[in-house]
């Protein structure tokens, strides 16, 4: 009779064990695919890199003049740098908020980033798919001109962006982002070389990684409805010491996401300026542990 039990129980115990190996299994090979970039942003694009739930990223982004000023100028950066901080916070795993300040135009923004889709390691959802929308005010001092300031409304300009991204092998990442700009009033006393109100474009963001922690970068956002010369940047993500930085080339000195759209480049080649961005995720609760 003892034995019968514990035969019985030991069977008993086994099938429960070999349950939970396959329901782990079965876990694992749907597990989300992580890091298909190194941070939120990407250059100068955001991404679908998430943030985990009470976690806060910090960005700080520079650009510099433009290489062809040779030595005298240092390479641009004898020409001052155009800086955009932002701060993103993540009240849950799909959706964070965030605010950022450029100092040309004096540009403040509102943004928002949701999550709607995160790329399965089995494929069974095979891209990550996210959303940014913000609003921004231009708060710079136009005393000086003869006729009224601007109002507050048309100080303000709006963004859309799309991400569409995959991770395609351990090196290779590509993300497409489909994006709109709006100025309520595109004043020529804007730092902007556009006249219209609505920019279209379309953002491609590539990522070859060639160490566990750096990888190559690429950057392209032509233009859909308007003639001005499109965005292209080069460059390198190193992680280093809990921060991600990222060193690039790029023909725009704009850093907000509708003067990035609408405030003109240089030639690619000739006109390249050196940029670089520091980010920092900092933790401000307690991560709830995984059984």
């Amino acid at each position: 009779m003892k034995k019968s039990l514990f035969v019985a129980l030991l069977f008993f115990f086994s099938s429960q064990i070999s349950h939970a190996q396959l329901v782990r299994t079965l876990v694992n090979e749907s597990q989300e695919v992580d890091l298909t970039f190194h941070a939120p942003r990407h250059i100068n694009l955001l991404t679908v890199e998430p943030l985990d739930k009470k976690t806060l990223h910090f960005a700080i982004m520079h650009t510099f003049g433009t290489l062809d000023g040779g030595f005298r100028n240092l390479y641009g950066l004898d020409n001052g740098a155009v800086i955009q901080f932002s701060f993103e916070y993540a009240f849950s795993d799909k959706f964070s908020l965030g605010a950022s300040r450029q100092s040309r135009d004096k540009i403040y923004n509102l943004y928002g980033r949701y999550h709607l889709l995160k790329q399965t390691q089995d494929n069974k959802i095979p891209i990550s798919l996210s959303f940014m929308g913000g609003a921004g005010i231009n708060t710079s001092d136009y005393s000086f001109l003869a006729e009224s300031n601007p109002n507050f409304a048309e100080r303000s300009s709006f963004a859309f962006q799309m991400m569409a991204a995959r991770k395609f092998s351990d090196k290779i990442s590509i993300q497409i982002s489909p994006m709109m700009a709006y100025f309520v009033d595109p004043n020529p006393i804007f730092l902007i070389e556009g006249d219209q109100n609505l920019y279209l474009a379309l953002g491609l963001s590539g990522k070859y990684k060639i160490t566990g922690k750096s990888s190559l970068t690429l950057q392209w956002i032509p233009n859909l409805n308007n003639d001005l010369r499109n965005n292209l940047g080069l460059g390198i993500d190193l992680e280093a010491g809990g921060h991600v930085f990222q060193m690039y080339f790029v023909t725009s000195q704009m850093l907000n996401e509708q003067y990035l759209l609408a405030g003109g480049n240089g030639v690619p080649g000739e006109q390249f300026r050196l940029g670089f961005n520091v980010n920092r995720v900092f933790a401000t609760g307690r991560k709830k542990q995984s059984n």
